[in-house]
């Protein structure tokens, strides 16, 4: 059987192509009974709109587009999820891609997005210059930060406080104890990364030790075989640090595997703690502490905002939502002293801030 198309549907349905058509698109001009018995036909023959031609009328589709860092963590796993609930509830589909932490491919990607005609942009960009977002808000594109502020007015983001999510860890790290620490981190070009760090500082201050304390050591990726070279580096670089601070967990994860090896008891020889804590950090050989983000809410709310200016782009009113993240305290950070209470240092639902 061939493609089915509008004018078999109003045959079958007896009516007009015209009716088929305005059941499709605008139903409410359509009488119940009719609109009934052309669905029935619909069903029956297996049609299948042109999407293709739709778009082309609309001058855009029902698509969003969705670009993270990396596809392989499951921290833009879970922010994924959230997008794509509320795109589905909405009617929407998701492309989804992967910058794959460089600039060149994320042009890419936006030139796709564009070609595509999609309606939107969420997007967690590599840098902070915008150059690559600001050629879709030309070509009228609303685009919304995710996991990333922006400095913009005219422009929504939603995005976790990542230099108090820093200051949460190292602080965990010197009240039990450690004075010597290394801070394991991605790309400069990261956002996190660069906050995170920040946040660390503060804590080390806030403790009265200077930034020497406080070593750096920058791998170029943000997963867990990165993870597992900066630990072989730790090793043969030297006394260990008491603590290492690890700006997301996948590097965690590797770091503590490769110690873990090595015979280095953690957290009795080196504390550690990680960051997104994603489904794999409590299940680690050592449970491992980490710093907690709400990934599914900054899906879900990212997109109700990049929809509301889809919808209504005159009367939107842009939005810089932050949230606060949450310590989560296990084995791997417990060194000096036991914990009282609770193991997991969580205050229930995390706290949005609108700035």
């Amino acid at each position: 059987m061939g493609t089915v198309g509008i004018k078999q549907v109003a045959e079958h349905a007896g009516v007009s192509p015209g009716t088929v058509s305005n059941v499709l698109n605008r139903p409410e001009r359509v009488a119940a009974t009719t609109r009934e018995r052309v669905e029935r036909s619909i069903r029956v023959l297996g049609f299948v709109r042109n999407g293709s031609a739709s778009t082309l009328r609309a001058g855009h589709s029902s698509t969003v587009g969705l670009m993270v860092l990396d596809l392989a963590n499951p921290f833009f796993t879970d922010v994924a999820r959230g997008v794509e609930d509320v795109a589905s509830e909405r009617g929407c589909a998701v492309l989804l891609s992967s910058s794959a932490e460089s600039g060149e491919r994320e042009r890419r990607n936006i030139r796709v997005f564009a070609e595509q005609q999609v309606r939107g942009v969420l997007i967690t960009p590599v840098g902070d210059d915008g150059q690559n977002t600001d050629r879709l808000s030309e070509r009228g594109i609303p685009v919304v930060l995710l996991d990333h502020p922006t400095p913009r007015a005219n422009q929504c983001s939603v995005a976790v406080d990542d230099v108090a999510g820093g200051e949460l860890a190292v602080g965990h790290l010197l009240a039990d104890g450690a004075r010597s620490l290394v801070y394991v981190t991605g790309p400069a070009a990261l956002r996190q990364c660069t906050d995170r760090r920040k946040g660390a500082l503060r804590a080390m201050r806030a403790a009265g030790l200077g930034k020497e304390a406080l070593r750096e050591l920058a791998v170029p990726a943000m997963n867990a075989r990165a993870g597992e070279e900066a630990a072989r580096r730790l090793l043969d670089g030297g006394p260990l640090p008491d603590a290492v601070f690890c700006a997301n967990d996948l590097l965690a994860l590797g770091v503590l595997r490769v110690l873990l090896q090595a015979g280095v008891k953690v957290p009795t020889d080196v504390a550690l703690i990680g960051y997104d804590d994603i489904e794999f950090s409590a299940a680690a050989a050592v449970p491992l502490s980490s710093v907690r983000q709400p990934t599914y809410q900054l899906g879900r709310i990212a997109t109700e905002l990049l929809l509301e200016e889809c919808d209504d782009p005159g009367g939107h009113a842009h939005q810089q939502v932050m949230f606060q993240p949450e310590l989560v305290v296990r084995d791997s950070s417990r060194r000096a002293r036991p914990l009282e209470g609770n193991d997991q240092a969580m205050a229930g639902e995390p706290e949005v801030e609108a700035l």
